[in-house]
């Protein structure tokens, strides 16, 4: 809805059970619960859905009915879900982010939003910025997601911000967005680069970085080495990557990667071919990482490790956010994180519960509470 010309969002609370499948059930829960899907749309469509295949038919039938209903809102983010389980190579998927960005910009274009191009390398990092609300701004706040994120999704969070009195930059880095879909850039860990390109593109002398979900990772990696960085909030953190498995599997994961490289390839791209899952999160690390292999990329993502991280260089204050029950990272990787940040200035923890319907990735289920906690906590900083 609008107001003052400016939209604002609803944030529903409740983490619903719309599909048996917890692969098709959290993402169906994502887009109700950013404040951009109907409930009765996702309520539908787990019915509807069986497969990859059936998300995909599905996503674009609820568009088609929105765009008919002029339910603009609606038809850009089904796009979205449309184009996120839609498989790297199918033609449809450049489409439906075409679409959906340029949905995205025509809806919200009285808000006030500003796009930037930010120059890196030969390249750009795409951006955009909402202004704080009032008279009075309390501080910056630079954002990004994580593995295959787009900066549009996290609108709602920036409004929310901007009514607080923050102005907002989002960004994507290299393997994310149009980074990786317009310019080419692959997914680089050393985070505090394109961290550099943005503060002096926008010449902020201190802000608040928030990363989320992978994110959380590459913004403690930035903050590591970037003083102008002075807060920081980490939503849905994975400290090491190779310690979501126990010790044997971490030697037995080395062992594979040294000795058995190209058996553990032949395996794999098998492994795609009879399974949806691993044929979209494979297929999109390859395309994030620009490898031709998957032990290749998964070479990339391994160096997403605590060693990479530099946790004793941050001296940030840091607030992090954890679903107590998330089913992408073991819980384990909050206290791993919680107690490596050992120079922090510092480090306020809050787990989130069922109780509070926030106990999922990235507290899905109860953003508002999210963000609540979140701008409680800037405004003690100051």
């Amino acid at each position: 809805m609008k107001n003052n010309d400016k939209t604002t969002f609803t944030l529903p609370v409740g983490y619903h059970r719309f599909h048996k499948n917890q692969l098709f059930n959290f993402q169906l829960n994502r887009w109700h619960s950013l404040g951009y899907a109907r409930f009765e749309d996702m309520e539908e469509a787990g019915r509807r859905i069986d497969s990859f295949d059936d998300w995909k038919a599905e996503m674009v039938r609820l568009e088609e009915t929105a765009l008919a209903e002029e339910r603009l809102m609606n038809a850009a983010f089904y796009y979205r879900a449309a184009e996120f389980y839609t498989f790297q190579g199918d033609p449809d998927k450049d489409r439906f982010y075409d679409t959906f960005i340029d949905l995205f910009y025509k809806i919200f274009e009285n808000d006030g939003i500003e796009r930037f191009e930010v120059p890196y390398r030969d390249a750009f990092l795409p951006a955009m910025r909402v202004s704080a609300a009032g008279d009075d701004p309390k501080g910056v706040i630079v954002m990004h997601g994580g593995f295959d994120s787009f900066i549009e999704e996290f609108y709602s969070w920036m409004r929310y911000f901007s009514d607080h009195g923050y102005t907002v930059i989002a960004f994507e880095g290299p393997g994310q967005g149009a980074a990786r879909r317009k310019c080419g850039l692959a997914l680089d860990y050393e985070w505090e680069k394109p961290a550099k390109a943005i503060l002096d593109y926008f010449g902020p002398d201190e802000v608040t970085w928030l990363g989320i979900s992978m994110g959380g990772w590459f913004c403690f990696r930035a903050a590591a080495f970037e003083p102008r960085i002075r807060r920081v909030i980490a939503s849905g953190i994975a400290y090491d990557y190779m310690k979501f498995v126990n010790v044997a599997g971490q030697m037995m994961m080395k062992f594979f990667f040294r000795y058995l490289k190209g058996f553990s390839n032949w395996m794999t791209l098998k492994k795609m071919k009879s399974d949806g899952m691993h044929a979209w999160s494979i297929g999109n690390l390859m395309y994030m990482t620009k490898t031709e292999t998957p032990m290749d990329a998964a070479g990339i993502a391994m160096r997403l490790n605590a060693g990479n991280l530099h946790s004793d260089l941050v001296k940030q204050d840091v607030l992090i956010l954890t679903g107590r029950e998330d089913h992408f990272i073991p819980f384990k990787m909050h206290d791993m994180q919680v107690k490596a940040l050992t120079n922090a200035g510092s480090v306020t923890a809050r787990v989130f519960t069922r109780e509070e319907h926030a106990q999922n990735h990235c507290q899905i289920g109860n953003m508002g509470l999210a963000l609540d906690v979140m701008t409680q906590w800037l405004d003690a900083q100051s």
